[in-house]
């Protein structure tokens, strides 16, 4: 069925290439790096297009297929608010139909993005009063439960802005893949983006993410595990520059009973609940290991433990701060 309700005719699937058709579907709050990613899958070989309407999606589809373009990648945002309820639907019935559909949102903290709107000095998408952004304009209304926080001056305060604009892609962002920029450079977003495209498959994977606590919890994690309290390598000052992938750092943490008793139990916990994971059919999964510095500790057990879980499903690593620091 297309948006305006009327049935649609599936995708052609004439071609040998229709079983390696897929899109990928970014987007995410203003000022995430929506374009960045997009420009990583542009180079990983995507037809890419921002801000395509949604009701112009299947056609859009039909016509790059029909010059045997298989990967596509579509950024969409709140600008294509009134369309965005009949987004989800859309993916569903393209998937059924035999797209390999991805969706990835992007998301940062609203400091982060306070930041970013003041350095750039661009205006959010959703500052523009409530009467300039009626029916006639974006083909939606915004809520009266929603339409808060205007000034008298007519533009939406900063904040009240991001905030509404989670409120309103809220449903988008729990069928999504999330990933976390609020720390991270566009060269290592780039990377991140590529390491995605590169997990695909069937399988569930596992994403195993070290970070620092004193910088803040990931917003991608769907588990976070706290190591704060086993030993800590930074009080031995011969080990204090090092990291949790030093052969020196390794020596030391595999020595304490505490940090064997906390992997296995992270083990067993992850072994437990990964098959319910694969019956939900969920292709990503965050496991996100925090310490104080997010340099010893939490990366050792990320690199452990997705050493051993690589036998068992598709994993990929991140050091939220290490990565950062390149």
């Amino acid at each position: 069925m297309n948006l305006s309700g009327a049935p649609s005719s599936p995708l052609p699937d004439n071609k040998p290439e229709a079983a390696q058709r897929e899109i990928v579907l970014v987007t995410g709050i203003s000022g995430s790096g929506k374009s960045v990613a997009l420009h990583a899958l542009e180079d990983a070989g995507f037809f890419c297009i921002d801000n395509l309407p949604p009701e112009l999606l299947r056609d859009f589809l039909r016509l790059r297929y029909a010059h045997l373009v298989n990967r596509v990648a579509i950024a969409v945002d709140v600008r294509s608010a009134g369309s965005l309820p009949h987004l989800l639907p859309l993916m569903k019935q393209l998937s059924q139909e035999g797209v390999r559909v991805r969706s990835i949102f992007l998301d940062a903290s609203t400091d982060a993005l306070v930041r970013r709107f003041s350095e750039t000095r661009r205006p959010h998408p959703l500052s523009q009063s409530a009467e300039h952004r009626h029916a006639e304009d974006t083909g939606f209304t915004i809520p009266a439960d929603l339409d808060h926080g205007i000034a008298d001056d007519g533009h939406r305060a900063l904040i009240d802005a991001i905030e509404l604009e989670r409120e309103l892609l809220s449903e988008l962002r729990e069928a999504s893949t999330v990933i976390d920029t609020s720390q991270l450079r566009p060269a290592q977003l780039r990377i991140w983006i590529r390491d995605l495209m590169s997990a695909s498959g069937n399988r569930l994977t596992l994403v195993f993410e070290s970070f620092a606590f004193k910088h803040g919890v990931p917003l991608d994690a769907d588990f976070v595990f706290d190591v704060r309290v086993l030993p800590n390598p930074h009080y031995i000052p011969e080990l204090r520059p090092q990291d949790g992938r030093d052969a020196p750092v390794v020596a030391y943490l595999e020595a304490q009973s505490e940090v064997g008793e906390m992997l296995e139990q992270i083990d067993a916990f992850l072994t437990r609940w990964l098959p319910a994971f694969n019956r939900d059919q969920r292709s990503y999964l965050t496991v996100a290991i925090g310490c104080t510095g997010g340099q010893h500790r939490s990366v050792y057990l990320v690199e452990t433990l997705a050493r051993r879980f690589a036998k068992r499903t598709v994993t990929l690593v991140r050091h939220r701060e290490l990565d950062a620091r390149n």
